[in-house]
């Protein structure tokens, strides 16, 4: 099974599971955890039905297929896409559409700016909205084997889109590196050890390496579980899932623990699924959730056609 596959349905099967129960609070989720795909929870929608996460991840997939590589403008074309015409949705509905990047994408369609000029500046805007769409840019770049500076670049003008504070543009880089790390062999712990050994004041300011402190300084692995918030501000998604990868040690066990936190349940499983699938492969997500998910041959499709472009990029 491919990377590309086994990242991208980890993904949006971690999505999907994570949707009904978005905003619950972790008290109630521990005391009855979710195990399963469920449906008609916080949005009224049936099981196995992805969101906005699973949806720009496959805007960012399709744009990079019909480019054979990078095009901003054309990536936030099929972000508008998505929110106008339901494209790259999984029952023909859309949902759950963040604000920072709802207000990115009306400033790109009625100021007719570059994409990369459109994504929120500002701190209040350091929502998880970009950091859940990177897993396609980071096998991108590391298919293509690109260096550190033009991974930061692509990285930037990606998150840039929509958010483009430090914060959440440090948040997106540090995840690509991590999975860099991963698809090269190390293991989830020494893929963490080697995010704290890298030198991130050639790119980013120190308030904004500040934020990210108990994460690159720390031992995250280590802190208890009421020092993890499961929010959607980047820093807090970004910390919450390292941390559940790092204390699993399967697909099923990263997805449950992941949403079982509650907050933001389906990014959170999102991230933390793309993760797993890497890790685990396809073969280890349950196959009861597999068979729940809507449009799981669109997902793979989606995968597989995103796979060939990444080859020729060798």
């Amino acid at each position: 099974m491919s990377i590309v596959r086994n990242s991208l349905i980890g993904f949006a099967v971690g999505d999907a599971i994570g949707v009904p129960i978005e905003f619950e609070h972790r008290e109630k989720l521990l005391e009855n955890p979710v195990t399963k795909m469920l449906g008609y929870g916080s949005y009224s929608v049936p099981e196995g039905v992805w969101s906005d996460d699973t949806s720009m991840t496959l805007a960012t997939i399709d744009s990079i297929i019909k480019n054979n590589g990078i095009n901003y403008n054309n990536m936030a074309d099929c972000f508008i896409n998505w929110i106008d015409n339901a494209d790259y949705t999984a029952t023909n509905e859309v949902f759950d559409v963040g604000i920072t990047t709802r207000y990115a994408l009306v400033r790109y369609t009625n100021n007719k700016l570059d994409a990369t000029k459109c994504g929120g500046e500002s701190f209040n805007e350091n929502g998880n909205g970009s950091l859940m769409r990177m897993l396609p840019i980071a096998l991108y770049c590391y298919y293509k084997n690109v260096n550190d500076d033009e991974l930061y670049d692509i990285v930037r003008n990606c998150s840039a889109i929509t958010h483009a504070h430090e914060i959440s543009i440090m948040g997106c880089y540090i995840y690509t590196n991590y999975l860099f790390s991963i698809l090269n062999g190390l293991d989830k712990m020494e893929s963490y050890n080697l995010l704290k050994s890298i030198d991130y004041q050639k790119h980013f300011k120190k308030e904004s390496m500040d934020v990210y402190k108990e994460l690159l300084e720390g031992n995250i692995q280590d802190y208890r579980m009421d020092k993890i918030k499961s929010t959607g501000y980047v820093k807090d998604t970004l910390e919450t899932v390292i941390w559940v990868i790092l204390n699993t040690n399967s697909y099923k066990q990263a997805i449950i623990g992941a949403i079982n936190l509650g907050g933001d349940t389906d990014t959170i499983g999102a991230i933390t699924g793309s993760i797993a699938g890497i890790l685990y492969g396809m073969e280890d997500i349950p196959k009861k959730w597999l068979n729940k998910m809507k449009r799981l041959d669109y997902l793979e499709m989606m995968a597989d056609d995103f796979d060939k472009v990444l080859v020729k990029c060798k």
